[in-house]
């Protein structure tokens, strides 16, 4: 087996046994390591082979700038940019495969941009005491990052914390031989949904891409999904969007789950064509475990699962929610093209449905239609998004893009 070479990134004089204890798992199971020390007022037992002053200067700063901050936060920034710099320009040099971070809050708030600066497909793995915590915002996750909770590992060695470090270096050793990063070898389609409980458009419209000669990755929009999303598209990652499931963004505004304030503007932004709708936006999703914010608690709502309870926007609010739509769309420098569908928006909202409110979508079409921006053509549909006239005007569209060389050709 090939060997991989996988870095290893901490404070090195805080947890220098920890880290090196997970620097040997990965050398006992053939692969190779390269260190990072990110301390900035003490030193690692052993030299580590990129110092902290290495990490402090390619973030353009000094360890001594730091230390003079007084302050632990901003010199934990000056040590994060360094760390997410170097690490990138390794991987650009092949120097490296993967990337495992070592810390509590301080650390985890340096790893997450350390992961952030690295493509799709390598892995990146981050042991943490507050993994999967609230602490951590969708906006600063990449899309393929993976959390260990670091038990019991807050000072020093111990039979408990071994168990996590040592399956948290079997598992970046694992993966770097085992993944398969992204090809590339088609123009890559991104589109936003849901489960087909809820909207079925991807049913028809993956398959019909496909036949195109299109890769389609559908993300699930329920806060990470979308973050994954803007994410790729920020990178230009996609030749065109179908984002027809917009709800983060009113979950952004009212307080729900949310992909962060950028959703619905990074395709834009990049200039990628992108076919906009409103799929669920009448919702705003909860934590379905915690009590409901007080100004939502006498609002109708319905429980997804036990871990999923989404509220029913009243008519002011969906018109409150596409207004921001229409903001977020007037930043886009490519076609635009925003579908609205007067039927409804999500397979609980049809006519005899427990989540139908005539009104209510009445007056998101009224507010979409007069608000909707310049620079976006605005579609008025008489169906339903989960009708095949959806699917059809859809893909009607984007084969004109084609057609006209907006849209990438396949092994064009």
């Amino acid at each position: 087996m090939t060997d991989k070479t996988i870095l290893v990134v901490g404070t090195y004089d805080t947890k220098n046994d920890e880290l090196s204890y997970m620097a040997d798992c990965i050398r006992g199971q053939g692969g190779k390591v390269v260190t990072m020390d990110v301390s900035v007022l003490g030193d690692p037992v052993e030299p580590a082979d990129h110092s902290k002053h290495d990490v402090a200067a390619e973030g353009g700063s000094t360890i001594q700038a730091a230390i003079d901050s007084g302050d632990e936060n901003h010199a934990m920034q000056i040590m994060a940019t360094g760390a997410a710099a170097l690490t990138a320009r390794l991987h650009r040099e092949g120097r490296i495969d993967g990337v495992i971070v070592l810390g509590g809050t301080m650390g985890t708030d340096l790893a997450l941009d350390v992961c952030a600066a690295l493509p799709l497909g390598v892995p990146k793995f981050v042991v943490s005491t507050v993994s999967f915590s609230p602490l951590l915002p969708a906006e600063r996750l990449a899309p393929d990052i993976q959390m260990i909770l670091w038990a019991g590992g807050l000072y020093g060695l111990n039979s408990v914390c071994k168990s996590s470090l040592s399956q948290a270096a079997g598992a970046v050793l694992g993966a770097a031989r085992a993944v398969e990063p992204p090809k590339r070898d088609r123009p890559l389609i991104g589109m936003t949904s849901f489960g087909k409980s809820v909207l079925t458009y991807m049913v028809t419209l993956k398959p019909e891409l496909e036949k195109r000669g299109y890769e389609v990755a559908v993300f699930h929009a329920t806060g990470m999904g979308g973050r994954a999303f803007e994410a790729l598209a920020a990178e230009g990652a996609f030749a065109a969007v179908f984002d027809f499931a917009t709800q983060e963004v009113g979950n952004h505004m009212m307080g729900g789950l949310s992909a962060g304030a950028d959703r619905l503007t990074n395709a834009g932004r990049k200039g990628i064509p992108q076919l906009v709708a409103p799929g669920c936006i009448d919702l705003i999703d909860f934590v379905g475990w915690q009590p409901l914010p007080e100004r939502f608690r006498e609002t109708p709502s319905h429980a997804h699962n036990r871990l999923l309870t989404s509220i029913v926007l009243e008519p002011d609010q969906r018109r409150e929610v596409a207004r921001e739509l229409c903001c977020h769309m007037a930043k886009a420098a490519g076609p635009t093209v925003f579908l609205l569908p007067k039927g409804g928006c999500h397979e609980w909202d049809r006519p005899g449905a427990d989540l139908n409110d005539p009104d209510g979508l009445a007056a998101f079409c009224d507010e979409m239609e007069t608000a909707c921006p310049a620079n976006v053509e605005l579609k008025a549909l008489d169906c339903h998004i989960n009708d095949a006239a959806f699917c059809e005007t859809a893909l009607a569209i984007f084969d004109s893009w084609v057609e006209a060389g907006i849209v990438e050709k396949p092994g064009g």
